[in-house]
């Protein structure tokens, strides 16, 4: 498949969020990579919000923050309040504005792995369906019953009452059922697929029904290889089956077509903020 110049590029992706009935987004960690929250790398906002844990544990970014294993319970929901917190606390990223103005009039809904709620602070929650968990909510650790709980008070007492890298044992949430320790409902060996989680499949899965035989958009931003089988396979394949479905992936290293779709997709290997920027300005530059 021949490449594309950059602007040519910039105008096929324009001329199809247009052309579109429907648009189905596929957001992951590269969406908030390239609006500056990178949970896989040391930098100014990770030292600025877990700086102390950095320095004691040798914790290098968020992500694997949440996986090491402290000593103590104190200290692990002391990092976990911290990453909470910072979750609750983030400004929405200029990449989700900007794909929130690029998508407004139009019909779409948003599938994502994120679990940091960048796109429920820029999109209606009916629009968004976050299928690796929210970090808003927890579960029971030992998953005794089918029951998630919102967190931000326990969260801010939790934070407000941090000594160092502790938290008092009496703030560690524990579960209304069984008294076992809560854990945040996102993506591990306890994840739960409940009801909750089943509601958010329900939503994607009923847009689809309703539009799939629409001028249907897949539009995958920043979707890597750890995890194809939930946003990128689905899309390669629907793209394929579905007679009038595109697709367009953007992502600097991992943004390619299969062969079998190659006459019905885009990949553009550039940064997503720029990409949705260029197209962003596209789009103004047409409306005038």
């Amino acid at each position: 498949m021949l490449t594309q110049p950059y602007q040519d590029n910039i105008e096929t992706l324009q001329r199809k969020i247009q052309e579109a009935e429907a648009i189905v987004v596929g957001g992951a960690a590269g969406m908030s990579a390239a609006a500056g929250y990178n949970w896989y790398r040391t930098d100014e906002i990770f030292l600025k919000h877990f700086g102390k844990f950095a320095h004691q544990y040798g914790i290098e970014n968020i992500f694997y923050g949440f996986y090491y294993r402290f000593s103590t319970r104190e200290e692990r929901w002391a990092y976990i309040a911290t990453l909470i917190k910072f979750v609750y606390d983030a400004e929405v990223g200029q990449t989700y504005l900007d794909l929130l103005q690029l998508l407004q009039g139009k019909n779409y809904f948003i599938l994502t792995t994120n679990q940091d709620i960048q796109f429920s602070k820029a999109f209606p929650d009916e629009k968004v369906s976050p299928i690796q968990g929210d970090w808003r909510y927890f579960q029971c650790n030992s998953r005794c019953h089918d029951g998630v709980y919102w967190n931000k008070e326990q969260i801010e007492e939790m934070y407000a009452n941090m000594v160092g890298t502790r938290i008092p044992t009496k703030l560690i949430p524990t579960c209304p059922k069984c008294g076992q320790d809560m854990e945040p409902w996102v993506r591990s060996h306890v994840f739960l697929e409940g009801e909750f989680w089943k509601s958010q499949i329900k939503k994607y899965q009923v847009y689809l029904m309703k539009n799939k035989y629409k001028k249907v958009l897949f539009l995958e931003l920043g979707v890597g290889t750890m995890t194809p089988m939930f946003i990128k396979e689905p899309f390669w394949e629907m793209t394929y089956s579905l007679p009038s479905a595109y697709y367009i992936t953007i992502n600097p290293k991992d943004a390619v077509v299969p062969r079998e779709i190659a006459d019905k997709g885009l990949a553009i290997n550039e940064d997503i903020s720029r990409v949705l920027q260029d197209a962003l300005q596209k789009k103004t530059k047409i409306a005038r």
